[in-house]
């Protein structure tokens, strides 16, 4: 996940280094495509005069109106009104394209609260800016061993001060009111700053740090996701989901915001299936709903003293509903559709995973009796083999017995070793 602004330096690790989106078309999060950029306007006068501005890196966003003569382009970095000072910006939507931010964040475009765009920023206004960013991360450091001194029972999450170092904004997580009075006194005295506290919640918190999810992508919050909706256990029971907490909950901690993303799909497709049908009655007992295959049309049962499950259409639970409601119980379940589905789910059973399961001395086993079995093929059978050997045994001249007067006068008699004449030699002396 790298881009060419946070690779080009070599003396620091490659890769994405502000927890933005390189998907999302730069490393600022959050960021919208002006895709109306590059078209001319018949009346340029009367164009959107407002600005969408973003600080630290897409984790806020404001609008300001530009009042000057000056028309600001994307990515140009501006010096805006601030709390008694100015603050610096880089302008990530203009045009109209702002209009539609405004209409969806419910933000009038005459509004007399609206801030202003002061100018460009200088290079004083940007070093100021960069100064006021490093102190950042040892204000959040020293912050929260405050508030730990003080034994208030919240988190703070995020620092972010002014570019002209004379407000602070700490970000706070608490599942209670904390009377924080005495907290920013000491922030006050301790920073030399305007403090100013804001409570997020558990969902913002993850959307300003940032991160990967299970799928292997980057949190929605994080990338493009603006708006949390509340997420329950029911949502994931119409998907058939397990209520697993470890794996429907996010990095938040709550439940993962994309449940909500197929629920109309599900809800629509269960609309076409019986309702009151959670248990039916047949011959053998009252058959009991065990799960719902919504995309197949297929619900299945479970009878009391079986374990097996049948799986059943739509079709066929309307009829034995119907005949339930006459008062005539069902004699079986199964239909030809139903044995088609049950074909299918026994030759998914029989896919067994063995990673891990395999060792050497298996293998080793299997080789050994694959080649017994080669040697089987290959060598004739017993039969035949017995067959053969008979036939060698009359073929074959028999052989006179000898008594032991033939032997001796047969055998040959031992052979004496010839001398040779070889040279004597004298004794050995010792050296």
């Amino acid at each position: 996940m790298g881009c060419t602004s946070c690779g080009t330096d070599k003396s620091k690790p490659g890769g994405c280094q502000s927890n933005g989106g390189c998907g999302t078309g730069s490393c600022n999060r959050l960021n919208v495509h002006d895709w109306l950029a590059n078209l001319p306007f018949s009346d340029p006068e009367g164009s959107c005069r407002v600005i969408e501005v973003t600080f630290n890196n897409g984790s806020r966003k404001d609008f300001y109106r530009n009042n000057t003569l000056q028309i600001f382009m994307k990515d140009e970095i501006i010096a805006v009104e601030g709390v008694n000072g100015f603050d610096v910006g880089t302008v990530s939507l203009t045009g109209e394209l702002v209009r539609l931010q405004l209409k969806k964040k419910r933000v009038h475009e005459d509004s007399s609260d609206m801030r202003k765009v002061l100018r460009l920023a200088t290079d004083s206004d940007i070093q100021k800016w960069k100064e006021n960013k490093a102190r950042e991360k040892d204000a959040m450091i020293r912050s929260r061993a405050i508030s730990r001194q003080l034994k208030l029972n919240m988190k703070l999450c995020e620092v972010e001060i002014q570019a002209d170092g004379r407000k602070a904004t700490f970000f706070y997580i608490s599942d209670e009111r904390v009377d924080f009075r005495e907290l920013i006194k000491i922030f006050a005295s301790e920073f030399k700053v305007k403090v100013e506290m804001k409570q997020i919640g558990a969902r913002q918190e993850s959307a300003k740090v940032g991160g990967i999810g299970s799928c292997g992508r980057e949190l929605c919050c994080s990338s493009w996701l603006t708006e949390f909706k509340s997420v329950t256990t029911t949502i994931a029971r119409y998907q058939n989901l397990s209520i697993n907490q470890t794996k429907l909950s996010g990095q938040c901690g709550r439940l993962k915001c994309c449940l909500n993303y197929e629920l109309d799909t599900y809800l629509d497709a269960l609309q076409s299936f019986p309702q009151q049908a959670e248990m039916l009655d047949t011959v053998k007992g009252n058959a009991i709903l065990v799960k719902k295959d919504i995309f197949k049309s297929i619900m299945w049962y479970v009878l009391p003293d079986s374990n097996r499950q049948y799986p059943l259409t739509i079709e066929t639970v309307r009829k034995i509903k119907e005949m339930n409601s006459r008062g005539v119980k069902a004699t079986e379940l199964e239909t030809a559709e139903v044995g088609n589905a049950q074909k299918i789910k026994e030759e998914d059973l029989q896919f067994v995973d063995v990673v891990g399961q395999i060792s050497l001395r298996s293998l080793e086993r299997n080789s050994q009796k694959r080649k017994q079995r080669e040697k089987d093929r290959t060598s004739p059978p017993p039969a035949q083999q017995k067959r053969s050997e008979e036939r060698k045994e009359v073929g074959r001249p028999q052989k006179r017995e000898q008594t032991p007067q033939t032997k001796q006068q047969t055998t040959p008699p031992p052979r004496q070793p010839q001398q040779r004449n070889r040279p004597t030699r004298g004794p050995k002396t010792n050296p």
